[in-house]
């Protein structure tokens, strides 16, 4: 395993030394709410034990539908709660991996893996934990196309260097491939003499990345949109950390996006249709691929090219109809991008509003 930047050591600290369980944190950024969780998600979360959800640090529920037969990345999975329930999600023809550098952490999840496996049914582990970096999954024997669907729970923020993270995210994705994630942004950059803060670190601020620097960073690896499935903001309750830090604004955010070569970096109309056929288990009536965009059981909707391309070269193509190609421009597609939205408190409303 490579050497551990200083940044490395400080947070291994943290959550392997420091915190004892998510009671000890101190401020609500790397709590979730567990709120509006499917019901086959709240099914396999009562599967998961005790151990593992008290020592459980993220910031939302980063698992999308539709992951039978998948294999799914969990970077920086900590004791393991997301690998246990992605491993649920997709049964026994899936393939979860796990990936953490707190050795603590690791411990915990090791610990469970029997007591999962018989409890899911499964006579053969579906789950697999390394101990190591975000940034050189290559070194873990991940390669290149190889993932159907990256997850991340409130982590992506504690890695120095995120540009190699990402990148790393898009090389092991297959084409048509999905990152889905939870994370903390920021609304202004962080003062630089912040960022390596122990505490603000640990508390997931300090390497909070600014929304808008997280679209360059997507768009220079090549990908020129990603959607927001959910936001809420952060309150600094904890009085030192608020004097510190408290000139910034955070939101928690669940962030969608795709390995797809056919994006463009603003909405084009081509005049496509899109239908929802209603068969995504926990979404017979609706689905709502963003925060933005949400399509109605057989209601015809129109869409621009990246949400046709979203819809029809991914693993939900067979749920969805879309009418019309690209053959015919007819300009710009009236729609929000989605990037100004990141950290808002938009609700949602019809496809494109």
């Amino acid at each position: 395993m490579p050497a551990a930047r200083p940044v490395h050591v400080s947070i291994k600290d943290y959550y392997g030394t420091i915190l004892k369980g998510s009671a000890d944190l101190k401020t609500s950024a790397c709590c979730s709410t567990d709120t509006g969780l499917s019901p086959r998600i709240r099914a396999a979360l009562a599967n998961i034990d005790r151990e593992v959800l008290n020592r459980f640090y993220g910031c939302g529920s980063p698992l999308p539908p539709l992951l039978d037969g998948c294999t799914v990345l969990d970077l920086g999975c900590g004791t393991g709660r997301d690998v246990y329930l992605a491993a649920q999600l997709v049964g026994p023809r899936g393939r979860v991996i796990g990936v953490d550098m707190t050795e603590e952490q690791l411990a915990v999840a090791r610990r469970h893996l029997d007591g999962h496996m018989a409890r899911f049914g499964f006579r053969e582990a579906n789950v697999v934990f390394h101990q190591g970096y975000m940034e050189d999954l290559a070194a873990l024997g991940i390669a290149d196309g190889s993932v159907d669907v990256v997850i991340s729970n409130c982590v992506l923020n504690l890695a120095p260097d995120k540009r190699a993270v990402f990148g790393e995210i898009f090389r092991v994705l297959k084409s048509g491939g999905e990152l889905y994630f939870a994370d903390v942004f920021a609304g202004r950059r962080v003062p630089a003499d912040l960022q390596d803060d122990p505490v603000l670190l640990g508390e997931c601020l300090g390497g909070a990345l600014y929304r808008e620097d997280f679209r360059r960073l997507l768009r220079d690896l090549g990908c020129l949109d990603h959607r927001v499935t959910a936001s809420r903001p952060i309150a600094l309750d904890n009085p030192e950390v608020a004097a510190r830090i408290g000139m910034v604004d955070f939101h928690s955010v669940t962030v969608r996006a795709f390995k797809l070569e056919s994006l463009e970096d603003i909405c084009e109309d081509y005049g496509q249709v899109a239908v929802y056929r209603g068969t995504i288990p926990d979404w017979p009536h609706y689905f709502d691929l963003d925060d933005h965009h949400r399509f109605f059981t057989g209601k015809p909707m129109l869409v621009c090219g990246n949400t046709a391309a979203m819809l029809q070269e991914t693993r939900y193509q067979a749920h969805f109809q879309v009418q019309g190609d690209r053959s015919v421009h007819f300009g710009p597609f009236d729609c929000a991008p989605s990037a100004s939205r990141l950290g808002g408190d938009q609700g949602v409303g019809g496809a494109c509003c």
